[in-house]
């Protein structure tokens, strides 16, 4: 079932959130609505609080991003075959160099920006069965899974801009949290007007 995806603005989203476990109600039916919610929109991840539950669970499929020319044939491959699921996620490293690519997020339409990160993460996390994985990732899926990440500790990409950035998009931010957006998909808008 395609969820609505809650937009800029909403509580939720500014919530760090609490660990699960494998008997959290419906779980498999979540995250079933988790991919298909995601693939709606055109995303490459989604997590929990975008569907506006406060519960650290995440997911990526970086395979939208294979086709870039200008990626080696090894990163296209890795990128092609990279779907997974983040439950109880915690990065242990981010190291490596500053890089800095172009993000977007489905709880924010129509705004993209500059995000520097670190190239290389380690990440601990329980599988969809509940299996302990700690794996190390480069690149873009590194930076996907940093994004999502942030998402279960209540942080957002327009968090880490310079404060002149946050005030050239305070007005386009507010739009998007009334509604005021044109959308491709489901939202739910946290001060929408009734009867709009």
């Amino acid at each position: 079932m395609i969820l609505p995806i809650v937009a800029y603005g909403d509580p939720v989203l500014k919530k760090e959130c609490v660990a699960i476990d494998k008997n959290y109600p419906k779980l498999d039916e979540l995250i079933s609505n988790m991919w298909e919610t995601m693939y709606n929109a055109s995303g490459v991840g989604l997590a929990a609080p975008q569907i506006g539950k406060a519960v650290r669970l995440f997911l990526v499929d970086t395979s939208a991003f294979a086709d870039d020319e200008s990626l080696s044939t090894k990163e296209q491959t890795e990128l092609t075959d990279f779907k997974k699921v983040f439950i109880n996620a915690v990065i242990e490293k981010e190291e490596g160099k500053d890089w800095t690519f172009n993000e977007g997020c489905l709880s924010i339409p129509d705004v993209r920006e500059d995000i520097s990160r670190k190239d290389t993460i380690t990440i601990s996390y329980m599988d969809e069965n509940f299996k302990e994985q700690t794996e190390t990732y480069d690149g873009l899926r590194a930076r996907v899974i940093q994004h999502e990440y942030d998402h279960i500790e209540g942080i957002l990409f327009t968090d880490k801009l310079s404060s002149l950035k946050k005030r050239l998009l305070k007005k386009r931010l507010t739009n998007i949290s009334k509604g005021i957006v044109k959308i491709e998909y489901r939202m739910r808008f946290p001060v929408k007007k009734k009867g709009r």
